[in-house]
């Protein structure tokens, strides 16, 4: 019988991350039924033995090179049965016990929604920015270069981050935001949805994953929201950004993995124009 909420864990060799994560799900998760698969990148044989005995009933789903974000969770998503799936990396951590379902309930009152993601917060509590307007040009050389230090940077960046929409007092309200994209950390999706959508692009191993799904699920008549009323605990390391500038790309292979995926992403949507209104939802 197909499960409630189907819980997709994407890991790769971080097994003090995946055990604090897989901790919080068992203590946070208990008045949903759910199933949980683990999708584990460079596979190690003690991880396997870490999430059985964490969660016996789990379902173990390893790859002996790292696939990349969208293989991982494709996989887990086709093998999965729930009405709702929860995409969770390693790194997070479900702090509030009503968090998912609280997730489940916005999905449940507002059919139109078919992507949504929590408030990302950091081990101190401040809030991490993990919903955005889609990229363009300068958006991503802001984000890339020392360009974004300056006045007009900053400018572009606070839109992109949508700094005049996610208000203090809007996040206050709790109320879902149509945003543009969502950081791919933590997502609640509609199965009804994504099987209209499809699941993620490959061609993207890592970074842009997430812009292009949520892309897809606007242009497939979905909305894509952050619901700030439920909160989710990440350790955001942003690896890609360890250094700044063209250098990065010699230094910092994840910066290169990172403008690679940009390029893909930019041409794919070069000659199409967002299909987006990006409000406080009613």
């Amino acid at each position: 019988m197909p499960s409630e909420l189907s819980i997709i864990v994407n890991h790769c060799r971080t097994p003090e991350l995946l055990r604090n994560c897989l901790e919080s799900v068992k203590t946070n998760v208990r008045q949903i039924d759910y199933e949980l698969i683990v999708a584990d990148s460079f596979t190690q044989g003690q991880t396997a033995v870490l999430v059985k005995k964490i969660i016996p009933e789990a379902v173990y789903l390893p790859f002996f090179k790292n696939v990349g974000f969208g293989r991982s969770v494709n996989e887990a998503v086709k093998k999965s049965s729930g009405e709702y799936l929860l995409i969770l990396n390693a790194d997070t951590a479900l702090r509030d016990k009503n968090a998912v379902s609280s997730m489940i309930d916005c999905l449940r009152a507002d059919p139109a929604i078919g992507l949504l993601g929590p408030r990302l917060v950091n081990s101190d509590g401040s809030v991490q920015e993990s919903a955005f307007r889609f990229y363009d040009i300068s958006a991503l050389v802001c984000r890339r270069t020392v360009l974004g230090k300056t006045a007009f940077g900053k400018k572009i960046l606070a839109r992109f981050t949508l700094k005049d929409v996610l208000t203090p007092a809007n996040i206050a309200k709790g109320r879902p935001v149509s945003v543009g994209w969502l950081m791919g950390s933590v997502l609640l999706a509609r199965r009804s949805a994504v099987a209209k959508v499809g699941l993620l692009d490959e061609r993207f191993f890592m970074y842009f994953e997430d812009v292009d799904w949520a892309r897809r699920f606007w242009e497939s008549g979905f909305k894509v929201a952050y619901f700030p009323a439920a909160s989710v605990f990440h350790l955001h390391l942003r690896a890609s950004r360890k250094s700044r500038g063209i250098f990065s790309l010699f230094l910092n292979r994840y910066a290169r993995i990172h403008l690679s995926s940009a390029v893909k992403y930019l041409l794919k949507y070069a000659f199409r124009k967002p299909p987006i209104s990006i409000r406080v939802c009613p």
